[in-house]
């Protein structure tokens, strides 16, 4: 077979970056390995009940102008996703349960009733200090960058932006831990926002860059703003990206496992799948797998030393545990929320700690039978690998390990549905080998784990000619943002600058 581009994975990253150079005029094909597309963003129906496999929480993909990457990708294609709107999630916390809002002010109102006044000044002051910081953030948009020196002409016109807030923008490099150090001294407070870095991009505040909590706060601490969430579940937003891939002349292919890129003179020019079919990609491969699992299909002593190196010592997230469950909902109140925060003590990444709960049949009933609910628990990038990587999974080991580590989801649960496990019509449990084998995740990681005091995120650019990287492994944030941001800069790149300047011009940047 011969093909423009070939694409490895399709994950977010991978299908925005087919999408997009498909809608730039390139023959495109997206090899997958798993029998339904979407990576660890794909959803998967059991007895009627349709579960999410990971990303649950959405913003800015309802409405424009919007600051979500992942929302310019589907402008650029010509998608469309249809969203529930809500604003508030639960909060099971060693402080008490209690509601909470994204919003301006909304916050305030938590912070007034557990901490007192001062605390909501505090808070005040933090959002000054960030809201210059979130402009730049969200001043110049993924869909305008790229990785040559066209960038000059598709970035230009948002330069004045820094230029305006040229002193705040040496903030952004620095770890947001040094933004919160001067500003906070409310415990509560710090825990919180610890939280949401950890919850981010699997690293506490010390660690993350201020570019992305600035991201955040741009997104959530605004007035007006809502959360989305897509009806028919993540897998909508997959639909709609495949949709815009075919739609442009685009091919998905599944269960086609790339097992090694191909190389003419330190060249990518394909890949050969697992039966040895070979693809031939006339102008570039990209790869959407995690950089782990990447270098894994080259050819040994193909890549620089040096390349290889710095790469395999990338620091790693954890993994995750996973409970999907189809709960009978009779009688259940029915102001539950779609998603709750239940911490049981302030060590951020200790394992087994934090878990997040989803309830997304309450904003769309269609996920499950007339009269029950979709339930997803997991526990986000702390669960070790190291625990799992010597067990068979069919063995009695496996089993009792995999009970016994699920009772923390199962206990989270019962903290929001008390008699939870006497409503069970369906419960699956999964591991990190779990994650690692549906996923092809390397050791079933969340992710990198770079600190914004070590680093910055490698870009998509490799050493070999004609071969790209997206995804997690290439933008900081880990989650669907970053990962549409990584697919739309690379797509940018290999595309040619009119064409990507006529594009800016139709999506209205």
């Amino acid at each position: 077979m011969q093909t423009d581009i070939v694409i490895i994975g399709s994950g977010i990253g991978g299908l925005s970056c087919g999408a997009l150079l498909a809608r730039y005029g390139f023959n495109v094909i997206v090899c997958e390995s798993h029998a339904i597309p979407g990576g660890a963003a794909h959803s998967f129906t059991r007895d009627g009940f349709k579960f999410d496999s990971g990303p649950s929480l959405f913003s800015g993909l309802s409405y424009r102008p919007s600051t979500n990457p992942l929302r310019h990708v589907l402008d650029a294609i010509g998608e469309t996703v249809p969203c529930a709107n809500y604003d508030a999630w639960g909060c099971r916390l060693p402080e008490g349960n209690f509601k909470t809002s994204i919003g301006s002010d909304q916050f305030c109102e938590v912070l007034l009733k557990l901490r007192g006044q001062r605390a909501v000044e505090e808070w005040r002051n933090l959002q000054a200090v960030m809201e210059p910081l979130a402009n730049i953030a969200t001043g110049m948009p993924p869909a305008a960058m790229r990785l040559d020196f066209g960038a000059i002409f598709t970035i230009g016109p948002f330069l004045p932006t820094f230029a305006t807030y040229a002193f705040d923008a040496l903030k952004l490099t620095k770890p947001f831990s040094f933004i919160l150090d001067e500003v906070v001294t409310d415990e509560f407070i710090y825990r919180w926002m610890d939280m949401l870095c950890f919850l981010l991009a699997g690293v506490p505040a010390k660690s993350i860059s201020a570019a992305e909590m600035a991201f955040m706060f741009a997104e959530w601490y605004r007035p007006g703003v809502v959360l989305d969430y897509p009806i028919g579940g993540s897998g909508a937003v997959i639909d709609a990206l495949v949709r815009g891939l075919e739609k442009h002349g685009g091919r998905l292919m599944l269960n086609a496992r790339v097992e090694e890129i191909l190389l003419q003179q330190n060249r990518a020019v394909g890949v050969r799948l697992r039966g040895g079919q070979e693809i031939q990609a006339n102008e570039a491969v990209v790869s959407n797998a995690s950089i782990w699992d990447t270098l894994k299909l080259f050819p040994d002593r193909s890549l620089p030393d040096t390349f290889r190196r710095e790469r395999l010592a990338m620091p790693q997230c954890d993994s995750f545990m996973h409970l999907h469950a189809g709960l009978d909902a009779t009688r259940l109140p029915e102001d539950l929320e779609c998603h709750y925060i239940v911490v049981n003590d302030w060590e951020i990444t200790k394992p087994q700690n934090i878990v997040l709960v989803s309830i997304p049949s309450v904003l769309d009933p269609s996920l499950a039978p007339p009269g029950k609910h979709v339930v997803h628990a997991y526990t986000p990038g702390t669960e070790p690998y190291d625990l799992w990587q010597n067990l068979d999974r069919r063995s009695e080991a496996y089993q009792k390990q995999k009970q016994e580590r699920s009772e923390v989801l199962w206990k989270a649960i019962e903290r929001i549905v008390p008699d939870a496990r006497d409503r069970v019509d369906l419960s699956l449990v999964g591991t990190p080998l779990t994650h690692a084998r549906f996923l092809r995740r390397h050791r079933g990681t969340y992710g990198p784990a770079i600190s914004a005091e070590q680093g910055l995120f490698p870009s998509g650019k490799t050493p070999i000619s004609g071969f790209w990287c997206c995804g997690d492994s290439t933008f900081p944030g880990i989650g669907v943002p970053a990962v549409a941001a990584s697919g739309h800069i690379v797509a940018n790149s290999i595309a040619p600058l009119d064409k990507h300047q006529a594009i800016l011009r139709e999506i209205g940047y």
